[in-house]
């Protein structure tokens, strides 16, 4: 980091670079709880009617039972969506979207795979993201779209018919929101993961440096 003068000749460091501005820490803290609230009281919804051969342990649900895990899921339902909505328009009136996720290609994405499986992918510039960044943001952005329009047809079939019809009907539906479910779970786990191997990441989204 350069230093520069101050008037009577001590060197001063320059402010640190913002990386992540204000208003994305907000919307990501809370995103991050409203998500986990989601995940913890659909698989406890998803206990009730299981689609597959399996059913999640009482340890890692919330609710207790199905009603109590629909009260905490269309509680945070609307949290998420009106959180989600205000990431949505901001990143797309400010240009971090473009900025941050474009361009996508395909042999970068191959080569920063090959750096990160063999160590060798740089994080000494948090404020730009790796080709594999951009591309699991970009699948989790839209995955989470997916899956409140997925929850949407779920929650009111009748109302939303139109919306039910285009996702196959209710029960092809449900395998949707379950599929969207999965996806930001592997997210989230990759995420963590990260940010407790680089540590400044985690800090940049704390303290916006």
């Amino acid at each position: 980091m350069t230093s520069v003068s101050a008037s009577d000749g001590r060197a001063v460091s320059p402010p640190a670079k913002v990386i992540q501005p204000a208003w994305v820490r907000v919307v990501h803290w809370i995103n991050a709880v409203a998500m986990i609230i989601m995940i913890m009281s659909g698989w406890q919804i998803y206990n009730a009617s299981p689609l597959f051969d399996f059913t999640f342990s009482r340890s890692i649900t919330l609710g207790g039972w199905l009603a109590g895990g629909l009260l905490w899921h269309f509680a945070a339902m609307w949290l998420l969506m009106v959180n989600g909505l205000v990431y949505l328009v901001l990143g797309l009136a400010t240009g971090r979207f473009r900025r941050k996720l474009l361009p996508i290609t395909s042999s970068g994405v191959a080569a920063d795979t090959r750096a990160a499986l063999s160590g060798k992918l740089s994080h000494a510039d948090l404020s730009r993201y790796n080709q594999v960044q951009k591309l699991l943001y970009a699948i989790v952005i839209v995955a989470g779209i997916v899956v409140v329009l997925s929850g949407l047809s779920i929650w009111k079939p009748v109302q939303f018919q139109w919306l039910t019809a285009v996702f196959g009907g209710y029960d092809f539906a449900r395998y949707v929101h379950f599929a969207c479910m999965a996806l930001i779970v592997a997210f989230l786990v990759v995420h963590v993961a990260l940010a407790l191997l680089v540590p400044k990441s985690l800090r940049a989204m704390v303290t916006g440096r």
